[in-house]
């Protein structure tokens, strides 16, 4: 009973943290050593991006319409641009397919640490907020995804892909990177929901291909609990983010980053000492 609570507690943090830009991996890292799973390391290795399924189902419910080709409430000319749509994405997924996985191991050997968490969290909070300063007031050059140009999806990207060292948050490299761009917020959101689906989708295949079948029938019962409660939170979070960048900007993101690389820093370099 006692893991069951702990994997719907993981599964709530998932939900709300992969959408809104404060980094998953900086929450995980901490509820990690707070809430210990009793499972072995590679089920938990897999456990963490396995989830991230249940978040990306979310954006595939919310904005089914908008990423459906084929639907016939649509005309002739928004389902071509619904196809057009599908080819940015897959575009801007070109820098993680071609140069982040086949580096995705040594990434994961040399940068999975708190420190670089940490860091991580401190330096994008402190783009967020340099960025929005430098944003105020000015009209964004692109107010709807139609208005990416194919150079603009590429450096989005990239910045997704800068996005695979831990604690520097899919969703907030991408942002960070549209928002460098002169996208408005509300398109910069969207584009990078919409950009984690190949991504996300990717990184769980992965990880299930390299962990096999070979699961109990707990585990089995585990990932499913923790897939269907960050699916449900992070419809939630999902509609949050978006009725507040209507009116707010990501700066109190950025503050949230800083403080929480702060915590993750002290923690850890404490925890280290005292050992």
């Amino acid at each position: 009973m006692l893991e069951v609570l702990k994997v719907i507690i993981f599964g709530i943090v998932e939900g709300i943290t992969e959408w809104l830009p404060i980094s998953s991996t900086g929450h995980l890292i901490l509820l990690e050593r707070l809430l210990q799973l009793k499972q072995n390391q590679d089920f938990l290795d897999m456990f963490y991006v396995v989830i991230q399924l249940g978040a990306i189902l979310a954006v595939l419910v919310i904005y089914f319409h908008k990423l459906n080709p084929f639907s016939p409430k649509k005309t002739e000319k928004q389902k071509m641009m619904t196809f057009q749509l599908w080819i940015k994405v897959v575009i801007g997924s070109i820098p993680v397919a071609v140069i982040g996985i086949p580096f995705n191991d040594f990434i994961e050997e040399k940068f999975n640490n708190a420190y670089v968490v940490a860091a991580m969290l401190i330096l994008y909070g402190i783009l967020f907020i340099v960025i929005e300063n430098y944003q105020k007031g000015k009209e964004p050059k692109v107010k709807k995804i139609s208005h990416l140009s194919i150079q603009m999806v590429l450096i989005i990207g990239v910045f997704q892909m800068l996005a695979m060292i831990p604690g520097t948050s899919r969703s907030g490299a991408t942002i960070v990177g549209a928002l460098m761009l002169g996208v408005s917020r509300a398109v910069a959101a969207e584009f990078t929901f919409f950009l984690a689906i190949p991504a996300m989708f990717g990184a769980s295949a992965v990880k299930l291909i390299h962990f096999g079948l070979n699961f109990t029938a707990m585990q089995v019962f585990l990932l499913l609990l923790g897939t269907a409660v960050s699916f449900a939170v992070s419809i939630v979070a999902i509609k949050f983010l978006m009725r507040y960048i209507k009116k707010n900007d990501f700066k109190i993101f950025g503050y949230y980053r800083i403080v929480l690389g702060i915590i993750v820093l002290l923690y850890f370099g404490i925890a280290a000492l005292l050992a």
